[in-house]
């Protein structure tokens, strides 16, 4: 493998490139904006063979790229924050349609108010809409979870889009070293696309994505149930191709330290390597802590969180995303409902909202509030853990028009 230097954005491109899509459809937005760039420059200098369509929204994008797919090629797009969300309705489309479309998501806030920065707002919004989910920690892994995406969403069992997440700015425009497979080496992974289930064909017609009655509605659903069933068994085997063949390997969820810990946190993304670095700090003095990072979101591996949880007295599970009007954040959540029965303690964390750091410091006064419930000197923890304490004075514009 050669090593390379790419920022988040453009280890997108590369795996992108090295799964030769025949037709690209992605409208600019920060922070993705240059992975459409760069993949029009990528077309344009004859390194993928594809036709670019200039299209006039994120909706144009994802309907060029789910009527392309039907066709029988391999799409490309991307997107971040009211883009993804000005996809929803056709990204209902893409789920339904089982459209195995792979897509990277650069994680931004959604409004209002508005913001550049990241926070996982946009794609817990489409958590439930048909779409694998798939959460970096590192550029390296958004290069190795784009090309692994592709043959997991197109498995004949799982015919299930999916999203690669990588968080806006902390990745996509953070410079790292990517080992990266040879372009002969990563076709023979991926393979080329070949169209299953629906398709457009003007000499085999069907009808797609038509008025479906009421007594056939709920078992279109279950289909899609069972392709997330078997995207959960089908991750693990791609995954192990995947370091057989390149010796990198991926993970569904990632413990650390967590054997014997006491206190550990639940962490999504990039904020993943600051919790290490002060589970390891913790444990010099003494505190056996430890972490569990969640990779695949959707489906959700809860019976591999159970495993992993098991025996942690308190748990922190840190949200990067409000889950406002919910009883905790969509993390939460689902780790709670994972957990259930067991004799942990679970408290929700919020924070990190808009590109507000989650920092060693952040990371500390989490930890130290689940000690304190372990060792009985609290029986709560603060939800949000980064406000600033003037918060309800706080207006974005001081003067009413």
């Amino acid at each position: 493998m050669a090593v390379k230097m790419f920022d988040g954005n453009g280890a997108a491109v590369e795996a992108i490139r090295l799964a030769r899509p025949g037709v690209i459809a992605a409208y600019p937005i920060t922070p993705q904006s240059s992975i459409a760039e760069h993949l029009a420059d990528e077309v344009a200098a004859g390194r993928i063979d594809a036709e670019y369509v200039r299209v006039e929204s994120e909706h144009s994008a994802m309907s060029v790229a789910v009527g392309a797919q039907l066709t029988g090629v391999r799409v490309a797009t991307a997107t971040a924050s009211v883009g993804l969300a000005l996809m929803h309705e056709v990204c209902g489309v893409a789920a339904g349609c089982r459209v195995p479309i792979v897509m990277p998501v650069v994680n931004r806030s959604l409004v209002a108010p508005w913001s550049l920065w990241c926070d996982h707002s946009d794609t817990m919004a489409e958590r439930d809409t048909g779409w694998l989910q798939y959460y970096c920690a590192n550029v390296q892994e958004i290069l190795d979870l784009t090309l692994c995406a592709y043959r997991i969403a197109e498995h004949e069992d799982v015919m299930t889009p999916a999203m690669v997440c990588l968080d806006g700015f902390f990745l996509s425009h953070s410079m790292q070293r990517v080992d990266t497979p040879d372009d002969e080496a990563a076709w023979d992974f991926v393979k080329p696309y070949v169209r299953k289930n629906m398709y457009l064909d003007t000499n085999d017609v069907m009808f797609i994505n038509d008025l479906c009655p009421t007594d056939e509605h709920s078992e279109i659903k279950y289909q899609q149930y069972v392709g997330f069933q078997e995207a959960a068994r089908v991750t693990k085997e791609v995954f192990a191709e995947y370091e057989e063949r390149f010796g990198r390997k991926l993970h569904t969820v990632e413990s650390y330290r967590l054997d014997d810990a006491d206190v550990a946190v639940v962490t999504i993304g990039s904020m993943s390597g600051t919790g290490k670095y002060v589970v390891n700090q913790l444990r010099e003095q003494g505190v056996k802590a430890g972490l569990l990072r969640i990779c695949m979101f959707r489906p959700f591996p809860a019976e591999e969180v159970a495993e992993a949880l098991k025996n942690v007295k308190v748990i922190g599970v840190v949200d990067r995303s409000a889950g406002l009007g919910a009883a905790q954040g969509p993390v939460c959540t689902e780790v709670k409902a994972a957990c259930c029965g067991t004799s942990s303690k679970i408290f929700g964390f919020c924070g990190g909202i808009a590109g507000r750091d989650i920092s060693d410091g952040s990371f500390r006064k989490i930890f130290g509030e689940l000690t304190d419930v372990a060792e009985g000197r609290s029986e709560t923890c603060e939800r949000w853990f980064d406000v600033k304490p003037n918060a309800m004075n706080i207006r974005e514009v001081d003067v009413p028009c």
